[in-house]
């Protein structure tokens, strides 16, 4: 087979995975648009007037600002805390060479969320702090850091030993040694951290759920208010994951290269 057919399989086979990866998303947004009675219609119209009447529905009805800021308190604040725990946490596993603290926070992550869920809430309920912020950036935080963790693991681990031990003969802290010359050898994999952080924490509703109140509630929780037993307002309901989806999307798309290039520097080095 000559190359040039090999190109084109290969175009073809790109073409076809992002076609099934954007058309759920692509339906989503013009779904947003579509006036309520055509949102769920069958055969699909694909042709229709544009309408706002499913934005103005969703902003009528529910204080969307308020929940836009919720989610944007517990994800900042979930993530910052993720990798101020997290990126001492993967340096320390990288310089001792002992991985089962690492071993330990991914079988956290990898655990059913409603397996921490009732533990979380008597612990919460006996300190006063259901409905509080502080109750959701905690346990997403729990989310948060075994990503950074493992992000950075592979970045620690390929930064050369001989620099890292040159700088302890020169008097300088393991303390010193991470902030002065690892983190910023790591830089392209801490955005990574910080990006796939936001994101988990951004689209985890099942915390927020059961923790959260109306003054603390979250916008993917809230999303499920426009679900009901006697009828469901899918336009408005694609309004809400139209916008909840706006944040990660943009943030990376403003640093894709950074991205691409920290994901793929892990993969290789690693």
């Amino acid at each position: 087979m000559s190359d040039t057919w090999i190109r084109r399989l290969n175009s073809l086979q790109i073409a076809l995975v992002a076609l099934f990866i954007l058309a759920p998303i692509g339906w989503m947004v013009l779904s947003s648009f579509k006036p309520s009675s055509q949102v769920t219609a069958y055969p699909p119209t694909l042709i229709f007037s544009p309408t706002l009447d499913n934005y103005r529905q969703l902003f009528q009805t529910t204080p969307f600002a308020s929940h836009t800021l919720n989610s944007a308190i517990v994800t900042i604040g979930s993530t910052l805390i993720g990798l101020v725990l997290g990126v001492p946490a993967a340096f320390a596993v990288s310089w001792t060479r002992i991985t089962w603290p690492a071993t330990v926070t991914l079988m956290a992550r990898m655990a059913p969320g409603t397996l921490f869920l009732l533990p979380w809430y008597m612990a919460f309920r006996e300190l006063g702090m259901i409905g509080s912020y502080w109750a959701l950036i905690l346990t997403h935080a729990v989310i948060t850091m075994p990503i950074t963790i493992w992000v950075l693991l592979p970045f620690f681990d390929n930064i050369p030993r001989s620099v890292l031990e040159s700088a302890q003969v020169d008097g300088c802290s393991v303390t010193r040694i991470l902030w002065r010359i690892a983190i910023p050898l790591v830089m392209p994999g801490l955005v990574v951290a910080g990006i796939l952080s936001f994101v988990f924490s951004w689209n985890y509703f099942l915390f927020a759920l059961v923790l959260a109140n109306g003054d603390t509630k979250t916008l993917i929780a809230a999303s499920f208010n426009f679900i009901g037993e006697g009828a469901t307002y899918w336009g408005a309901l694609m309004a809400a994951a139209t916008l909840i989806a706006l944040p990660p999307l943009i943030m990376a798309f403003l640093v894709q290269r950074r991205l691409v290039s920290g994901l793929a520097l892990g993969a290789v080095k690693g």
